[in-house]
Order: C-alpha cells, then structure tokens, then sequence
C-alpha cells in the first residue's frame, strides 16, 4: 500500500464510502481504485488527485498533504547513486533488498531520521529531535 492508497481509503471507510460508488463518482473502473489503493498501480495523476480533494471536500492543507502523499507513492522506485559516495550505493541496494523485511518499528524509525526528526549521536542510538523537523534535502553538488 502506498501513503496516498493509504490515506484515500482511510477517508473513504470513515465516511462510510463503498469502493464501488466512489469508483463510479469520480470516473474510474473500481479495480483501477483498488489497485491504487493497494499501491498496485503508479502514482495518481494530478488531475485524479484534485478530483479526489474535491470529492472529500479536502481544501488547503488537507488537499496539499494529499498531493504530497501522491508525490510520495510511487510503487517502484529508482534511485541514482551515480557520482555519490559508496556508502550511498551501499544503502540503497541495502534498502532495496531488506525493505520487505523490515518491520513497522524500523521503518518509522528510518523515516524519521531521514525526515531529521531524530538527533543521531554516533556513539549511541537515535534520540528524538526537540520538536524539530528538518527535510534531508540535497545539497547544491548533487542537485
């Protein structure tokens, strides 16, 4: 499942919307909905995006947290280590293949280190940030 998938059938169970009608609402076959919803299919096109927004009646941050969930759920991702450092091609095949693996507590525990929401200190573990939180952003040498 994917952060949008996710996030549209959580609104769709809470007000109670079958599968099949909100398929019908917007324009879209109900297996095409499931899929996104599973994260079976790419990432939603904008337009599909601000047809969702608007059936939900989602308007300024909630339909700009949905948008960035979309930009966020692409099923197979590429990731282009070339010209970085070896520890960066390390992680991301690393990454590639445990993923699946990996349990609830140690994604939310990555995601929030690369979301700069935890402090890490080398000599120990990860410790939460004081209610900050810093994007990894690139830096101007790699783009």
């Amino acid at each position: 499942m994917t952060p949008f998938g996710a996030k549209v059938r959580a609104l769709r169970r809470h007000r109670g919307i079958p599968l099949t009608r909100m398929a019908q609402d917007l324009g879209v076959s109900a297996a095409y909905l499931s899929a996104l919803e599973h994260g079976r299919r790419g990432r939603p096109t904008p337009g599909l995006v601000m047809q969702v927004c608007g059936y939900f009646d989602l308007i300024w941050d909630e339909a700009e947290d949905l948008k960035h969930l979309a930009r966020l759920s692409h099923p197979r991702v590429v990731i282009d280590t070339a010209g970085l450092n070896p520890e960066a091609t390390e992680l991301a095949n690393l990454l590639g293949e445990c993923i699946a693996g990996l349990d609830i507590g140690t994604l939310a525990a990555a995601l929030a280190l690369i979301r700069g929401e935890t402090d890490v200190d080398p000599a120990g573990p990860a410790t939460p940030a004081a209610g900050r939180r810093r994007p990894i952003v690139p830096n101007e040498a790699t783009g």
